[in-house]
């Protein structure tokens, strides 16, 4: 299995107990829906894009998004601590489905963003997953502008015209385009 042909499901807190468990956090909304998962690639810190199939014997749900795990093979807390870290994978063809309009941001890159009142602007060039929010990242008139992933901002995608429709707040593009007062007085 290759990085490319996976999704990253969540990543591996810590040990947990001397058995060999470790916590997880999935990225998912319902970490319920994942309690008869067989199969997860784990992509070490070491070695971040090599992949490495384990049979899960147990996943069994915690508070939020945290899950308690049990990966076969991994029987004492010695062999479980390298794991801390290791990012956990599926292939992207257990992506669950999503309801029309909805994407997943791997699907959508390339993608034309369509402004409601200013129609086409640019291409989607990359999504910024960060703490606070995710963010779009599009190429206009030859700066990245970055667009809040907000259903009040992007509403849907078209994956047959391959295209992303967004209502940007008024002056979102101004503040990439107008160069900042520290720039004009470096210009001068």
């Amino acid at each position: 299995m290759l990085l490319d042909d996976t999704y990253q499901l969540g990543y591996i807190i810590k040990t947990h107990g001397l058995r060999g468990h470790v916590v997880a956090h999935f990225d998912v909304d319902d970490a319920a829906a994942y309690t008869k998962l067989k199969t997860v690639y784990l992509a070490l810190a070491g070695a971040p894009t090599k992949l490495v199939a384990h049979h899960v014997e147990k996943v069994q749900p915690q508070a939020g998004t945290r899950v308690l795990l049990k990966l076969r093979g991994i029987e004492r807390i010695e062999e479980a601590e390298p794991l801390r870290g290791a990012q956990l994978h599926l292939p992207l063809t257990e992506l669950p489905a999503l309801d029309e309009g909805q994407f997943y941001f791997h699907d959508v890159i390339g993608f034309t963003v369509v402004d409601e009142n200013l129609g086409e602007l640019g291409l989607v060039e990359n999504f910024y997953e960060l703490p606070q929010q995710d963010m779009l990242a599009m190429r206009y008139q030859g700066q990245e502008v970055l667009i809040p992933v907000v259903d009040e901002l992007v509403s849907h995608a078209d994956m047959v015209k391959k295209q992303i429709y967004v209502a940007l707040p008024e002056g979102l593009l101004d503040i990439y385009l107008k160069p900042s007062s520290r720039e004009q007085d470096e210009a001068e």
